[in-house]
């Protein structure tokens, strides 16, 4: 920092000042400072700088060791919201999303005097692990359980669900199926409340739904089932995996898509656009979901006393061939 100083022509004082964005400083030298950091690729030590400020500038996430689209998509959406708003991320994957295995990659976290906390908790057995948390520590759950009152944010599955379903029922099909994911992720289960609303609320049946992980494979398997049901016209998959799994079962089987069976997925995964034929899928927004995250964590790291909000983020609705018209 002395040097940036020198080089600068400024003091000490004005360096750290710039570095921490104070209001008091001409723009020509804020500039001048700028400069002098690009020239000499001068990086601040964050280790010192949250000794002298008490403030950490390092954000820890928990979340599943997995390739999942979606756990995998908030995470690269959140660690670019955070280096955008000038913090660094620590991210502790777990293998499962037990009490114990969270708890345990919090206090890793917490070791590290993270500022503040992000914990992708899609299971309630995630959420169980932040019940030992220190009072006063900023976390924040992002697609964990809907009905927590405090410090979530999540995409509205219901509502994501609800549009799929009922853009089956508009194209004319008398009911709709369901191949769901996991019961014991919330996601999973805010898919099936959606889609069985909107069969009732259409006085529809509402056949049993067809249990699965979130796999291509499981798709497949749903699909070589369903796809020997003739009364079978219109599918509703938790995430996009499943559809292709089950497009694949049904081509196998002589069921054309969308003619004989309409399909619409749930992620919008990047392949969804090039699948044959191009898949009909709800859209989540990750990037709105990790900012509103960081937006909750930064009003709880300025006021401690402050009661963390919830919002939710709705889910839009992408309308391709696979649906017939």
């Amino acid at each position: 920092m002395t040097d940036v100083a020198r080089l600068a022509g400024v003091s000490h004082q004005t360096v750290s000042r710039v570095l921490n964005d104070h209001p008091n400083v001409k723009e020509q030298t804020r500039l001048r400072v700028r400069a002098a950091i690009a020239e000499l690729g001068y990086r601040p030590n964050r280790a010192a700088r949250t000794l002298v400020t008490g403030r950490s500038q390092l954000l820890g996430v928990v979340t599943l060791n997995s390739t999942l689209f979606g756990p995998a998509s908030l995470l690269a959406a959140f660690e670019q919201a955070a280096a955008e708003a000038g913090f660094a991320v620590s991210v502790a994957s777990v293998v499962r999303l037990d009490r114990e295995s969270v708890a345990a990659a919090v206090d890793r976290h917490l070791d590290q005097r993270v500022a503040g906390l992000v914990v992708i908790a899609p299971t309630a057995s995630a959420g169980e692990g932040l019940a030992a948390l220190p009072a006063g520590v900023p976390v924040v759950t992002i697609d964990g359980d809907p009905n927590r009152a405090h410090g979530l944010v999540t995409v509205d599955q219901v509502a994501g669900a609800r549009a799929a379903t009922q853009h089956l029922l508009d194209a004319g099909h008398r009911t709709v199926w369901h191949v769901s994911g996991p019961p014991d992720w919330y996601d999973a289960a805010g898919r099936i409340e959606g889609w069985r609303r909107t069969l009732q609320a259409a006085g529809a049946e509402v056949p049993p739904p067809v249990q699965a992980d979130w796999s291509a494979a499981a798709g497949y398997a749903a699909g070589q089932m369903l796809a020997r049901m003739p009364e079978v016209t219109a599918v509703f998959t938790a995430n996009d995996h499943l559809a292709l799994g089950l497009l694949r079962a049904l081509y196998e089987r002589g069921r054309r898509v969308p003619e004989d069976v309409s399909v619409v997925g749930f992620d919008d995964v990047p392949e969804a656009a090039f699948l044959i034929p191009p898949l009909t899928t709800v859209r989540p927004d990750f990037a709105a979901v990790a900012l509103a995250g960081l937006d909750l964590l930064l009003a709880q790291m300025a006021d401690a006393d402050a009661a963390p909000g919830q919002t939710v983020v709705e889910p839009e609705l992408v309308v391709r061939n696979s649906v017939r018209r």
